[in-house]
């Protein structure tokens, strides 16, 4: 009798754990399957304000925008020329400059927007020099520093402290100095971590 109740309480507690592990697998999925929805959600809010954006209508297409800066954890590559860019139209030049300069650090020449970035970069440099020669000011602006850069799939990042070099000069009294970037790997990259530290100036530099 004994050993029939050993047997049964052996069986239960399987069951139990076997169901237990279920429901947790089940609850991953649910979550994964959550935030596969939310994030197809925010793609298309994300369209909708580059749709606003092509038909000129800047504020409307900013709102969109900021609404998935808030809402996501990492911010897409994309997301940081459309944001760049529509700050331009919207003459927030200080935040194009800050967007833009971001891209531009992620895709180098090569990326689907490189092009019009560096181009646009230039007239929010210009703009924002005049601007601020007339001690023109913007409120509200929202900095990258803020947020999670999603560096891509490489997750590294051409080091903007020597532009990928690993060596950074500098004018000495006695000429041109060499000095070893105390930032980036001996490739002249950052980790996708250590360039979001960069950015909030929290990224130390190495000994």
């Amino acid at each position: 009798m004994k050993k029939n109740v050993s047997w049964a309480f052996f069986i239960l507690i399987l069951v139990s754990t076997a169901s237990m592990a279920q429901d947790k697998s089940r609850n991953e999925e649910y979550a994964l399957q959550a935030e596969q929805v939310k994030r197809a959600m925010l793609m298309r809010i994300l369209d909708s304000g580059v749709l606003f954006m092509d038909m000129g209508n800047y504020t409307v297409a900013d709102q969109k925008f900021q609404y998935v800066l808030n809402n996501t954890k990492s911010v897409p590559s994309d997301l940081t020329f459309y944001f760049g860019k529509n700050s331009y139209y919207l003459e927030k030049y200080k935040q194009s400059i800050d967007w833009l300069t971001k891209y531009v650090q992620l895709k180098g020449s090569n990326g689907q927007f490189s092009e019009e970035a560096q181009e646009l970069l230039r007239k929010s440099e210009n703009a924002y020099l005049q601007e601020k020669s007339k001690a023109a000011s913007k409120a509200g602006e929202v900095l990258s520093t803020d947020y999670e850069i999603d560096c891509g799939p490489d997750g590294k990042v051409i080091c903007p402290v020597c532009k990928g070099d690993h060596v950074i000069t500098k004018k000495g009294p006695f000429g041109i100095v060499y000095q070893t970037c105390s930032y980036c790997n001996e490739h002249g990259l950052l980790s996708c971590e250590e360039y979001n530290q960069l950015l909030r100036g929290e990224l130390k530099a190495k000994l």
